[in-house]
């Protein structure tokens, strides 16, 4: 496997060379923030967003970072790596305590810590499974505590599903690493942001991009039984772009497969953002 570039503590090294401690509040109680970059083309996708969400992130916890010397790591990470596609992963800890406590020192100085890697951006044909929302109630966080994600994602990929779709109290939140769309014959659904979803980069472009365009956007709330009548269904992220959902488990539907209406959305996304262009 060839060798990952990372940096941590500003100081820039290879994944497997750099150590960091089992005291780390990240490790201890995922007292950390993340952000996802990705590049397509050698062209940043909407840095700028990312790096005010990575802030608002940070400003959530009452962690404080250097935005500037921060975003220059990641771009510093992207040139030394030489990859034309692929993404940026850059996470942000309270720090490292002398011994496992609740209460933190203020003291603390803050642990950063960033990767690079090569990925391939292409559509995605996905099956999926409806599961209750298990996550903690600041979802619009982007934080480290992922637990109900990993376990209703594994939970699904043990019945043969690439992704899940999650609900608190039959009301659509998000999937378990992206954002819920669905459509009918004109218009685009997706559930509005609050507490229990997080304000995807992917989402805010896609919603802006075919908006601009004059297709019509509802953002609100849905019960998970309106997407039975759906006919097509798609997950966002910055990794996935537009992924189109084909079936769903444990949910009779009705979805058209390459429905006109998501293939214009992700001609639209696509052309704008991935095409290098």
């Amino acid at each position: 496997m060839d060798k990952i570039f990372a940096v941590y503590n500003s100081i820039f090294s290879y994944l497997d060379e750099i150590k960091i401690s089992p005291l780390s509040r990240a490790y201890t109680f995922s007292d950390s923030v993340y952000e996802v970059i990705p590049f397509c083309n050698s062209n940043l996708i909407a840095f700028e967003n990312h790096i005010n969400r990575l802030e608002k992130s940070c400003d959530a916890l009452n962690l404080s970072l250097d935005m500037e010397k921060t975003s220059k790591e990641i771009c510093d990470l992207i040139s030394r790596s030489k990859l034309i596609n692929g993404y940026v992963y850059y996470q942000v800890s309270r720090g490292v305590d002398l011994i496992r406590s609740h209460i933190f020192d203020d003291s603390l100085s803050v642990e950063t810590f960033g990767y690079v890697v090569d990925h391939a951006f292409k559509s995605q044909k996905l099956k999926v499974m409806i599961c209750e929302d298990l996550r903690w109630q600041r979802c619009d966080i982007k934080s480290t505590s992922l637990l109900g994600n990993v376990l209703s994602m594994n939970d699904a990929n043990s019945h043969g599903c690439d992704e899940v779709i999650m609900h608190k109290n039959n009301i659509l939140t998000e999937g378990g690493a992206s954002n819920v769309f669905f459509a009918n014959e004109d218009t685009v659904f997706t559930p509005a942001l609050s507490n229990n979803i997080l304000p995807g980069i992917t989402r805010e472009l896609l919603i802006n991009e075919i908006k601009n365009l004059g297709i019509k956007v509802e953002e609100g709330d849905f019960d998970i039984n309106e997407i039975k009548d759906a006919k097509s269904i798609w997950l966002t992220s910055s990794t996935k772009g537009l992924a189109q959902v084909i079936d769903i488990l444990n949910l009779e539907t009705n979805l058209i497969e390459d429905h006109i209406l998501f293939q214009k959305c992700e001609q639209i996304f696509v052309e704008k953002f991935l095409s290098g262009s």
